[in-house]
C-alpha cells in the first residue's frame, strides 16, 4: 500500500500538470501513464463523477487560481504583451517554477530571472517588459516587507559620519523606461473595468530612477534625481555617509553650495518619509 506522502506527491503532480488548450485535464501524465488509471489509484468515483473527473476539478482550480494570481500581480506586463501572450508566458513559467510556498504572494518571485532564460517571451519591447517586471515585483515586496524603528533627526545630527540603513520596505530601481506612469495608467483603467488601450504601452526610453516604498499601509512610487538615487544606493550598500555623498556628486559640475542645498532637501524629504532606520 502506498504511503500517505507518496499519495500526496502523486496527487500534487497530477493537480499541477498543465491543462489542455480546452482547459481540461490531460489524458496522459508526462511519463505517458493514463490519467484515468492514475486518478483511480487514490480517488474513488461517486454516483455523479468518475475518479478522473473528480481529479480534474482540482487540476482546473489549481491552474485557474495561479494564473489569476499572476495576472493580478503583473497587470502591467499583461498590458504590454497582451492577454493571450501573457497567458502563454504564465503557463510556461508556472510549469517551470510551480508554487512551493504556502502563499501565492511568492509566485512571481522568479519571473525576472526566468525571463532572462526565456527571452522569447519578452515580446517586441523586451526592455520595457523587464522594467515592468522589476517594478511590479518591487511593489509586492514593499507591500509586506518589515518596518523598523525610524531614525530620529536627533540621532542623525549626533552621529559622526554615520552608517545609515534604509527601511526594509524601500526598493530602489534604475530603469530604462518610465514604467511607473504606465503602471498607474494600467491600474486606473483596470479599476474602471476598461482594457488597457494600445497607446498606453508605446512608452519611449527614458532613464528613470524610482524609490518604491510603503506609507500608511499603501505602496507608493517616487521619482528620484540621479544623484539622489546614487546616495540612497550607496547607503543601501552600507557605505558611510561621506562616501555615499561623494559618489553622488562624482564628476558633477554643480557648485558646492548648490550640492549642499540639494543634500539638505533630499534628507529633509527622506526623514519626513521615515526611510531611514536604526542600524
Amino acid at each position: 500500500m502506498s504511503s500517505l506522502l507518496e499519495v500526496q506527491r502523486r496527487m500534487a503532480e497530477a493537480v499541477m500538470a498543465p491543462l489542455t488548450r480546452q482547459e481540461g485535464m490531460r489524458q496522459r501524465a508526462a511519463d505517458g501513464r493514463p490519467m484515468a488509471k492514475e486518478a483511480a489509484a487514490y480517488i474513488k468515483p461517486n454516483p455523479r463523477l468518475e475518479s478522473f473527473e473528480r481529479l480534474e476539478i482540482y487540476n482546473r482550480q489549481y491552474w485557474f487560481r495561479v494564473l489569476d494570481s499572476l495576472a493580478e500581480d503583473f497587470p502591467g506586463v499583461q498590458a504590454i504583451l497582451g492577454a493571450p501572450r501573457f497567458r502563454e508566458l504564465s503557463v510556461r513559467y508556472i510549469s517551470d517554477c510551480p508554487s512551493t510556498s504556502f502563499t501565492l504572494r511568492n509566485l512571481g518571485g522568479k519571473l525576472s530571472g526566468w525571463l532572462e532564460e526565456h527571452p522569447e517571451f519578452l515580446g517586441a519591447q523586451p526592455d520595457l517588459v523587464r522594467d515592468m517586471v522589476r517594478l511590479e515585483w518591487a511593489v509586492i515586496e514593499a507591500f509586506d516587507a518589515a518596518e523598523r524603528a525610524p531614525l530620529s533627526a536627533e540621532q542623525l545630527e549626533n552621529a559622526e559620519n554615520p552608517h545609515l540603513a534604509l527601511q526594509p520596505h524601500v526598493r530602489l530601481l534604475e530603469l530604462s523606461h518610465p514604467v511607473d506612469d504606465l503602471l498607474l495608467a494600467v491600474r486606473k483603467r483596470k479599476s474602471a473595468r476598461k482594457l488597457p488601450a494600445r497607446q498606453l504601452v508605446q512608452t519611449g526610453r527614458q532613464k528613470t530612477y524610482l524609490a518604491v516604498h510603503r506609507a500608511d499601509y499603501s505602496v507608493h512610487y517616487k521619482r528620484l534625481e540621479a544623484g539622489e538615487f546614487h546616495v540612497l544606493q550607496e547607503i543601501h550598500r552600507a557605505s558611510p555617509l561621506s562616501e555615499a555623498l561623494e559618489q553622488a556628486f562624482a564628476g558633477s559640475a554643480l557648485p558646492e553650495t548648490e550640492q549642499a542645498q540639494k543634500i539638505q532637501q533630499w534628507f529633509a524629504l527622506w526623514m519626513s518619509l521615515g526611510w531611514f532606520c536604526q542600524v
